[in-house]
């Protein structure tokens, strides 16, 4: 049995710079992975695909991004054997916290592992892009700059390590519902992303911080009035700064210390106790 762990990513900024020809977004993106994980466990078995998830908010077929991945590594190296897949779920679903992508990105790792191919990352996101996004951030994980459609990535200095809070109302967003209304009504404000860049390269903390934007925030947020009502607990409670993530609903804050974090997870619970909570830190790269 190979057991993978599926880290969520927050963005700490998203910028949409041009509609495609293709029907996709160009965008810009500075992408972090959080110690928020689904667990993966998988097998051999003689053929074919089983997906078992701990959920029932989630079809377990060949709908599912993860699904999709075993069956792509399958055909595409040729391998005559099956897999069973258990998917022990704690990333929140429609959440802007990329818990497909994360799944399906894992699912590859492991299959990496399972059939012993030695395939490199380059070469998994290069399967992953194929069916995802964010699939490819999620396989290489730690501190990334993603252009073109989310697949082109570029290692940037890692964030200092950091807590962070992360806190989903109870509504679920979209991502296609979102971008379509960006369409619609454009941002006021674009996340400066050289200076983010340059924020992590000093490793300041406060410059990072500062530079956080996401412009499908003020879309989703003018649907969702409860965006802004957790990010002013947020910064009321010991946040350094509080954003959406993605395309929402998720806000999270981050703090400098786990009692920081602590806090603001605990004032935000106790105003909103229908939000799903969680406290967890920052992480690196993963080890392909």
């Amino acid at each position: 049995m190979v057991t993978v762990k599926a880290n969520a990513k927050i963005n700490l900024t998203l910028d949409i710079l041009s509609k495609r020809l293709d029907g996709y977004h160009e965008v810009e993106m500075v992408m972090q992975s959080v110690g928020l994980f689904d667990t993966i466990r998988m097998e051999r078995q003689q053929t074919g695909i089983s997906l078992q998830i701990d959920t029932k908010e989630l079809l377990a077929d060949e709908t599912n991004l993860a699904w999709k991945a075993a069956r792509l590594f399958l055909d595409v190296y040729r391998i005559q054997e099956g897999v069973f897949i258990e998917i022990e779920k704690r990333i929140p679903i429609a959440a802007g916290l990329a818990g497909g992508s994360a799944d399906a990105a894992g699912v590859l790792i492991g299959m990496n592992i399972l059939f012993g191919k030695r395939l490199t990352a380059e070469d998994l996101c290069a399967l992953g892009e194929q069916i995802g996004s964010d699939i490819p951030f999620c396989i290489e994980g730690g501190t990334m700059l993603a252009t073109g459609r989310g697949e082109i990535l570029q290692r940037l200095p890692n964030l200092p390590p950091l807590f962070v809070v992360l806190a989903k109302p109870p509504v679920s967003v979209s991502t296609a519902w979102a971008y379509r209304n960006y369409d619609e009504t454009g941002a006021l404000y674009h996340p400066d992303t050289k200076k983010m860049i340059a924020a992590l390269s000093e490793g300041c903390v406060d410059h990072i911080a500062s530079c956080l934007a996401n412009v499908l925030e003020e879309v989703t947020k003018k649907e969702y009035t409860i965006i802004e009502a957790y990010k002013h607990v947020f910064m009321e409670n010991g946040a350094i700064a509080s954003l959406m993530s993605g395309s929402g609903p998720t806000v999270f804050a981050l703090t400098k210390t786990k009692t920081d974090a602590d806090y603001a997870a605990a004032a935000l619970a106790r105003n909103y106790p229908d939000a799903a909570v969680f406290v967890v830190s920052t992480v690196g790269r993963n080890n392909i």
